[in-house]
């Protein structure tokens, strides 16, 4: 048993070597955070998906020379000056051509609009609406009629913008419990709003299909102003 431990923690390491792959790694973990810098960048939330895959192809590059002894530094070096001349000049063909800026980076997406989702959103886009609903709540959003409009950026960071308080609507709840407390038959008249678009409307006792999507399930709309 204790050699059958020892092959999985420590292998056909040569201990005499641990002292280089401290350096290594030291060295190389130096180089990317150098690159990294260079590109500009202050935080994860600033990057788009095309420069979260040049950090992968950098932790690549970056891996086999901080434990290798058969992999040297310098031809990673020459992987990461490749890397960061692709991304320059990507950066700069981007800058002079909206359209291969879009297709590189990809578009902002409209999220809401006026008070509701964009319908067919959760189609075209990998849409999470669970993670959207904790992001607005951060913002102190308690329903989605206080949302003028919601654009989720190429970043991934959301840009949002409010009714003024006299304009706010009757909108979707996004508390949890509020949210979890669905209606298939409406028993009570009162204003719903739908469970997965947000359209509000006045609902009489009955079954309903939303008018705007189709869907059946409802939630008791609220109009609380935002509290800032």
């Amino acid at each position: 048993m204790d050699q059958d431990w020892s092959k999985i923690f420590v292998g056909d390491l040569d201990f005499s070597f641990a002292l280089e792959i401290v350096v290594r790694t030291l060295i190389m973990f130096s180089l990317v955070l150098l690159i990294l810098r260079l590109s500009g960048k202050k935080g994860v939330r600033q990057l788009s998906l095309f420069e979260v895959a040049i950090i992968i192809a950098l932790g690549s590059a970056a891996g086999d020379p901080m434990f290798s002894k058969e992999t040297p530094i310098l031809p990673s070096v020459i992987v990461f000056t490749s890397i960061i001349a692709l991304y320059r000049a990507i950066t700069y063909f981007a800058m002079k051509s909206e359209r291969f800026e879009n297709i590189i980076e990809g578009e902002p997406i409209y999220v809401i609009e006026d008070g509701e989702f964009v319908l067919g959103i959760r189609k075209d886009h990998t849409f999470a609406k669970d993670e959207f609903f904790s992001e607005m709540r951060q913002e102190s959003i308690e329903h989605v009629g206080q949302v003028k409009t919601a654009i989720l950026e190429t970043t991934g960071n959301i840009s949002f913008y409010y009714y003024e308080d006299q304009d706010v609507r009757y909108g979707l709840p996004i508390l949890p419990k509020s949210y979890n407390d669905k209606h298939f038959k409406i028993d009570t008249s009162n204003i719903y709003a739908c469970g997965y678009c947000g359209h509000a409307e006045k609902l009489e006792p009955g079954d309903h299909d939303c008018s705007r999507c189709g869907k059946k399930e409802w939630v008791i709309a609220i109009n609380s102003l935002r509290i800032t």
